[in-house]
Formats: structure tokens, sequence, C-alpha cells
């Protein structure tokens, strides 16, 4: 999902609300089908004032120094154009109760100051009392696509999105626990290449942001960008807030260059 609207100070990115990022893999499908119509958007702003729409120049973000968001955590590096970012998590499961709610966990390009996002992931969903995972991929804003392959939590995930100057996008997604991947070639010229991400997100309907699933932490490792390690590229840190300003998630600082950790607070 893409960050739908974004305002920014001398340090401090707002950024607007996302939606969900793909379709369960190892459910039923009416499992897939209650998911319809949720999509990942780009963040969504944590402030009143925020106009839909409003976009930061990628200029501008190169200078900030933290972000808060009411859908997505993690780090964006915004400051060039990009043509890949990668990173490995394991799958998280998620603590649920009587309430649904969702938890996405990706690496993309663009989304983060402009209007499209490329990427692909993970989510869990925690509907009926318990956690179900899902696999996908998202040429925003064109509709998540599902894999139909079994995921589960604890299941080690490696996600990269990479994008050469004429606009071909390969989009690739593994689960190594389990063997299986899948390789996605897009093509679209027009696309920015303004931004690359290591996110968890919480993600949106057309009600707007939906309730975040209780994760725990999620620890994203051997993340880079471009190539080099996720910390060389100077990425803004993306806390996750309600529109009141309450944490949702937090992140940890960069470690060694190539990872850090995202850890649920509210949902």
């Amino acid at each position: 999902m893409r960050l739908r609207r974004i305002t920014h100070t001398a340090s401090v990115l707002l950024v607007a609300s996302s939606a969900l990022l793909a379709a369960p893999v190892s459910a039923a499908a009416g499992a897939v089908s209650a998911l319809a119509g949720l999509e990942f958007a780009p963040p969504a702003a944590a402030t009143a004032n925020m106009q839909p729409g409003a976009a930061a120049h990628v200029a501008a973000a190169t200078h900030l120094k933290f972000a808060s968001s009411t859908n997505w955590a993690g780090y964006a590096a915004a400051s060039t154009k990009y043509t890949s970012v990668s990173a490995t998590w394991r799958e998280p499961s998620a603590s649920c109760g009587s309430a649904t709610t969702y938890a996405s966990f990706w690496t993309g390009l663009d989304g983060y100051n402009s209007g499209s996002v490329e990427q692909t992931g993970t989510l869990v969903e925690c509907s009926g009392g318990s956690p179900h995972q899902f696999a996908w991929y998202e040429m925003y804003p064109a509709a998540p696509v599902y894999f139909n392959n079994t995921l589960t939590a604890g299941d080690t995930m490696v996600s990269r999105v990479t994008a050469t100057s004429s606009g071909a996008f390969t989009l690739y997604l593994a689960d190594t626990t389990r063997g299986w991947s899948h390789t996605i070639n897009q093509t679209n010229s027009s696309l920015a290449r303004a931004s690359a991400e290591v996110i968890a997100e919480a993600p949106s309907s057309s009600s707007g942001v939906l309730p975040l699933a209780n994760f725990g932490t999620v620890t994203f490792t051997s993340s880079t960008v471009n190539g080099g390690s996720l910390g060389a590229s100077n990425p803004t840190p993306i806390t996750m807030v309600t529109s009141s300003g309450t944490t949702k998630c937090s992140v940890s600082a960069i470690s060694g260059g190539t990872s850090f950790s995202a850890t649920w607070h509210h949902s």
C-alpha cells in the first residue's frame, strides 16, 4: 500500500493511510473472499490538518529525521531513484481476541512520497479468535494478488522488489522454510521509483485504517536498498500512531546496517 497523505516540517513527516497488502496463502476460499475490499495504501496522516493527496517532495523528505503514520511503521529511504529493496523476517503469529484485526509485513518501492507502490509481503489476520496467514504482491493502485501457498507463523520469509530505469519491475517473495517462491514481472515506465521501504502495516479498507493485530515483535534482517545496507541509505524511521498520537507500533534503531525490529503497542 502507498502512503495516502503526508505532511512535513523540518523534523517530522506525517503519512496517510494504507490498505491491505494481500490475501491468505493457506486460507479457504471463504477466508479469501472475506478480505475483499482490503488494500495496502499509502501512509495515513496522524494530524487533523492533513489534506488527502498531499505529498512531500523527495528533496524535502531527505531532510526529515523521523515520521509518524496511522498505518505504517518501519524505514523509508527517499533521496534518489531506487532500483531495489529487500529484507528477511520470521513470520509472526498474532495474539487474537474477539475483534477482527490485521497486520502486514512487506518491502516495496514508491508510496512514501508518490502515488504508486510496488510491493510484496505477508499478512496476518485475526478472525474468529485465531490468526490466519496470507502472502501477496501488489502494484498499487491495482488490487493485490494472493498466492495460494501454505504459510504459518515461524516461517522465514524473503521479500525483494527490483526495478530498471525502463520500468521493468520484479517482485520476489519466498518462504524458505516451506520451499516455495514466486517471481512476478511487471512493466510500467511511468512509476517514480522515488522511495524504498521495509514496513509493518495496519491495512485499510474503504472505511479507513483497520485495527492492528497484536503480532508482538517482528525483526527484519538482511535489509538492503539499492544493493547496499538499509542503514547506508539514510532512511527515515516511521512510528505508527493513532490519530490522537498514541503509539501503535514502534521501531528500533537499525543494527549492523541491516536489521531492526517493529513492536506492537496498540490496535
